[in-house]
């Protein structure tokens, strides 16, 4: 075996020995006439903390994050879980009837394997929210990803604590966890708190809950696993991991400490996770586990196009943009998006430019409204205003009362059916809208594709979940084997860090 060959066998303990200024491979750690250098057997089950993948019943610390509109699909929420891993089903932006057939069709096919759904947080539609929620209960939904929360909410905390009770030695039992995706440390430190008190009352005067139940509540966090969200696809702070992670991890453990939970605090790692090094990197910094999301996005099981997979294959670092989101319009928020090959970055910031500057429709300059009705919408805006008073009526009358009520409201719901559509457009591959496609797509992307380059995961028909999961995992394994090396002062030939992605039949038997 040569010492590239020990280094990439991860389930092997390697020894090197050096005697005159050379290294070797050496059979064990004794050396009479020169020093040796050590680096453990490093499987890829012993990545991320033991604890999480115990709680979760996974072989691997490894999450396809929830993408939103059911692109996080049914198909690679499958395949994480019969890999041993866990993914999200991307229930953000669905209808009811759409989440409740991937509900219907997971739990035929996954059973009570691991697998869960997202809960996107909904400040301008709450009743959608707490409809979501309400589903969820009565399918027995156990795990939830919470992602774009501003603050915790009602029904939030409703599914965190429903069903909670002591076991027979006066443990608390929570049958619903929740794993939250945040990049702010004020955010976090709510989900990391016990439930508030006025939502558990809340709670008990509507009958879902005891007061023991609420006893019992003041003892768990709202989430025990918080994912640290870094400069990411979507909703994105575009916070560095480097210094994301470290402060997430401090203030996780002030308030292990302040609260002294039975089960501990755990902090994962997600944004730029993309390649063996990015995984490598979040593992040392102590990433309880690493998420993934806009490389699956580029996945034949996601539930994208192939049209979209093939622009993202083409994606380098700097091709994206931050553009308005359509779930928070009104407030500003933006969400992170692919810029090379579309035009929707730049159409939807002038519609929130024209949004800020009038009070209504009919405000609008006939030169921009005629522009709009050409460009974008396709449609005079009466008419896109009927379909979106339509879609909002059986999804969340109530925005329709107010939009009827307040003009610039309903501006604002015209504006959002471009934004919402121009993901459907993506998702489904309509040829006729390539320039108006929104494609969330950080600057992992880019990453991915330049690791890729020359192996058989550069074309994007090769694309799958799961191979693409085995290779970061091995390659950051390997890379972490000869990080300790380096520090016992081995000069390391940079061959043996050139970690070109292999088909899985090719990988090491320890990843399998």
């Amino acid at each position: 075996m040569t010492e590239i060959q020990a280094v990439y066998a991860i389930d092997r303990p390697l020894f090197l020995r050096e005697r005159d200024g050379h290294w070797a491979l050496s059979a064990g750690p004794a050396s009479l006439d020169g020093r040796t250098a050590f680096a453990p057997a490093c499987r890829l089950e012993d990545l991320g903390d033991p604890s999480f993948r115990a709680d979760h019943r996974l072989r691997y610390a490894y999450v396809a994050g929830a993408m939103a509109n059911g692109i996080g699909s049914v198909e690679v929420v499958e395949a994480m879980s019969r890999a041993g891993m866990v993914g999200f089903f991307g229930a953000a932006g669905l209808p009811l009837a759409r989440v409740k057939a991937a509900i219907d069709r997971l739990s035929r096919s996954l059973g009570d394997a691991p697998h869960g759904y997202n809960l996107i947080h909904s400040p301008n539609e709450p009743d959608h929210e707490n409809a979501v929620v309400e589903l969820y209960l009565s399918r027995g939904v156990r795990l939830v990803e919470a992602s774009a929360f501003l603050d915790l909410t009602l029904p939030l905390i409703r599914y965190r604590t429903h069903g909670i009770h002591a076991d027979a030695e006066g443990r608390v039992v929570t049958p619903n966890k929740v794993i939250a995706k945040v990049s702010r440390v004020e955010v976090a430190s709510k989900f990391f708190a016990p439930p508030p008190d006025r939502f558990l009352q809340e709670l008990v005067r509507g009958g879902a809950l005891t007061p023991e139940q609420v006893r019992l509540a003041g003892r768990i966090p709202v989430a025990q696993d918080l994912t640290a969200e870094a400069d990411s696809g979507g909703h994105t702070d575009n916070r560095p991991l480097v210094t994301l992670l470290p402060t997430m991890a401090a203030l996780r453990d002030r308030m292990q400490a302040q609260f002294r939970y039975d089960r501990p605090l755990r902090v994962g790692a997600a944004g730029g996770i993309a390649t063996p090094a990015s995984a490598a990197a979040a593992f040392v910094m102590g990433a309880a586990y690493v998420v993934t999301g806009t490389i699956n996005q580029a996945c034949v099981e996601s539930g994208s196009s192939d049209a979209v997979r093939q622009m993202l294959a083409q994606a380098e670092q700097a091709d994206v943009i931050m553009a308005p989101a359509a779930d928070m319009f009104e407030m500003g928020v933006k969400v992170q998006v692919l810029k090379r090959g579309t035009m929707f970055a730049m159409r939807a910031a002038k519609l929130y430019e024209l949004y800020r500057a009038h009070a209504r429709l009919e405000d609008l300059p006939a030169a921009e409204r005629a522009a709009l009705e050409k460009n974008l919408f396709r449609a005079p805006l009466e008419e896109i205003w009927a379909q979106t008073r339509v879609y909002f009526m059986e999804r969340d009358p109530r925005q329709v009362e107010r939009a009827e009520r307040e003009p610039k409201h309903r501006m604002a719901l015209v504006f959002r059916w471009y934004l919402g559509q121009s993901s459907r457009w993506a998702n489904v591959g309509e040829p006729t809208r390539k320039l108006d496609y929104q494609v969330w797509c950080g600057p992992a992307m880019g990453a991915f594709n330049e690791w890729t380059k020359g192996s058989f995961l550069e074309h994007a028909r090769n694309r799958r979940v799961v191979p693409v999961a085995y290779n970061l995992l091995y390659g950051a394994a390997v890379l972490l084997r000869l990080s300790m090396l380096r520090c016992q002062g081995v000069p390391l030939d940079p061959e043996w860090s050139r970690l070109t992605p292999v088909e899985p039949d090719r990988l090491d038997a320890a990843t399998r």
